[in-house]
């Protein structure tokens, strides 16, 4: 799949995934480029919906949040306005933190973030299994949680490792 960046792109997109608050200056002196085209480079990922924003990475315990799942919902019937009726009914919901439509058995995965084991009960209960289009709902907690930041970079170079 040709994606119309380059190396230097590339190197730009780690680059910012590994810390989104460099600047210009340091992320040129990275990337081996004049600050200007650097400068140009990011602003052109941008517009171009590349570099989607960047974000802080919140202790959820600090806010209160003592508990997350993941709630795997199936659909009681798979057409396109029953699926985007639940994907924007569990956008709206605060406690969700993704919304996964997936293959499989299940329709949707959504991960939320709950204060305590009542609180899940509760969104769980209002707010999947009463939804009309909701057959059933499993929910599975999350103990820990590992992430790898970056996208592999093995797609810079057009296919696996």
């Amino acid at each position: 799949m040709e994606t119309g960046l380059d190396r230097i792109d590339f190197e730009i997109l780690a680059a910012l995934q590994q810390e989104a608050r460099l600047s210009n200056k340091e992320l040129a002196a990275r990337v081996d480029l004049a600050q200007s085209s650097c400068l140009e480079r990011v602003r052109r990922l941008r517009r171009d919906g590349v570099l989607r924003g960047s974000h802080a990475d919140v202790d959820p315990v600090a806010l209160g949040i003592g508990l997350q799942a993941m709630i795997a919902v199936r659909l009681r019937q798979h057409s396109r306005d029953l699926v985007d009726a639940f994907r924007e009914h569990a956008l709206t919901l605060d406690e969700v933190i993704s919304v996964y439509h997936v293959a499989g058995e299940d329709d949707f995965l959504v991960h939320v973030a709950v204060r305590d084991s009542a609180h899940l009960r509760d969104l769980a209960m209002d707010a999947f299994t009463t939804r009309p289009e909701v057959a059933r709902i499993l929910t599975s907690l999350i103990y820990a949680t590992a992430r790898r930041r970056p996208l592999p970079a093995y797609a810079a170079r057009g296919g696996r490792r």
